[in-house]
């Protein structure tokens, strides 16, 4: 069972118009799922971060996810009090330091992926095999748009 097409792949505008309500509702279930963890989506993005780029500062994480540095400090400051980062001094300079994951934030992280992952593989299974190559061969192009510049 096929569904039909919702917009013409060659109209920029009608293809974001079908695309975008989609995109929105999958990715606030998938909020909610880390939610049921005890963390924000944003908590997961940040740890993520952190966990990418062992090292990395306070304002270089604020500037990289457009938050304001004042808000990024109390983020790091609870990651710091529920023992999920730990600061480390800077090498070549003492004024600052960098974050690294601790093996509890490593732990938090994987429970939220793992959450994420069961709900949306629980409903790619319901998916008859056409409409999961089709959505395989989109996961490409969907994450080029990431890089894509505005």
């Amino acid at each position: 069972m096929r569904t039909a097409v919702l917009a013409d792949p060659e109209d920029p505008v009608a293809l974001a118009e079908a695309l975008r309500p989609a995109l929105l509702r999958v990715t606030r279930r998938l909020r909610q799922e880390a939610n049921k963890e005890g963390l924000s989506a944003l908590d997961a993005l940040l740890l993520g971060e952190i966990k990418r780029k062992p090292g990395v500062g306070v304002c270089d994480l604020a500037d990289q996810e457009q938050i304001s540095r004042p808000t990024m400090s109390g983020h790091i400051k609870r990651f710091e009090a529920s023992g999920w980062i730990v600061r480390a001094g800077h090498a070549q300079d003492g004024r600052r330091s960098g974050l690294s994951i601790t093996p509890a934030g490593v732990k938090a992280l994987e429970a939220i992926r793992r959450r994420r992952n069961d709900w949306l593989a629980a409903r790619l299974a319901k998916l008859p095999p056409d409409a999961r190559r089709d959505l395989a061969a989109a996961a490409g192009p969907l994450l080029q748009l990431l890089s894509v510049d505005a």
